[in-house]
């Protein structure tokens, strides 16, 4: 019972850090890209993994976590995928609304679930609770019936109706254009991978989230710090190596820097962290 409550504590501060995070830096990063003129989300991305491989190493040579060995190619194929897709969706906020940037994050949760059906045959099943074990056993029930019955009609449901939610955010949106609407359909596909990616190495290797982030935190900001300053003139025409800073954009960029590593960090290694995140994008 202990074990069970000082783990559901845990959880809670996990998500409560991870949603107070996400809401700061979705406001710093906005106050920004639209009030302060800086429009470069990708290589204030790359600055921000930066940050949060050297907060992991020092975690790491503290001995809050164990490293674990993984192979190269996994690394490299997993820090491009994630760091673009980060990249992205940093880009939405830049040409989006900060609601319908949350609604990008939010329809990622039925793409996923989409893609995991059709490319992996995953199914979304849980036994009802008020049919028990022995009746399966005894044969009296065909299982797989009783559950798709009951639950899978409730969960394409719920899903639909977080589409149908995001669709009327969209439309409404007053701020809507081409571009941040690109770069969202973008960062939705390269999130959806990454995510089935991330969760198939953490199965293939037995590697928790802060093992895998701490890996492929210098590939994935090396990728955006080298082609972030070409990706954002294309986008912004500006050059970041033009920019004048002034002492308030300083001010917050050194805000961003450790928010991102909470954010980033947050809810990693917490058992059913997928639903955990799931709750928390729903929150912020």
């Amino acid at each position: 019972m202990g074990e069970k409550w000082e783990f559901q504590v845990g959880v809670v501060g996990a998500l409560f850090l991870s949603v107070a995070s996400s809401v700061s830096i979705v406001i710093c990063n906005k106050a920004l890209m639209s009030n302060l003129g800086f429009h470069f989300a990708t290589t204030l991305t790359s600055w921000h993994l930066m940050v949060t491989y050297c907060t992991l190493h020092l975690a790491q040579r503290l001995n809050f976590f164990e490293t674990k060995s993984v192979d190269m190619k996994t690394v490299v194929m997993f820090g491009i995928l994630n760091g673009v897709s980060i990249g992205l969706l940093n880009l939405s906020l830049g040409f989006n609304s900060i609601g319908f940037y949350q609604m990008t994050k939010l329809a990622i949760i039925p793409f996923t679930v989409l893609l995991e059906t059709i490319f992996l045959n995953k199914h979304f099943r849980t036994r009802p609770k008020h049919v028990r074990k022995s009746v399966y056993a005894a044969g009296f029930i065909d299982e797989t019936r009783v559950v798709f019955k009951f639950y899978s009609r409730k969960i394409k449901f719920s899903l639909f109706v977080l589409l149908v939610g995001v669709g009327i955010a969209s439309i409404t949106d007053l701020q809507l254009n081409f571009v941040g609407t690109v770069l969202s359909a973008l960062a939705i596909i390269t999130t959806c991978v990454g995510q089935i990616l991330t969760n198939t190495i953490q199965k293939r290797l037995n590697v928790s989230s802060t093992q895998l982030l701490y890996q492929s935190a210098p590939f994935q900001a090396a990728v955006l710090f080298v082609f972030g300053p070409m990706v954002d003139k294309f986008l912004t025409k500006q050059s970041v190596f033009a920019f004048k800073y002034s002492p308030l954009v300083v001010i917050k960029d050194k805000e961003n820097l450790p928010l991102s590593t909470m954010k980033n960090v947050g809810v990693q290694d917490n058992e059913g962290h997928e639903k955990v995140k799931a709750a928390k994008d729903s929150l912020v």
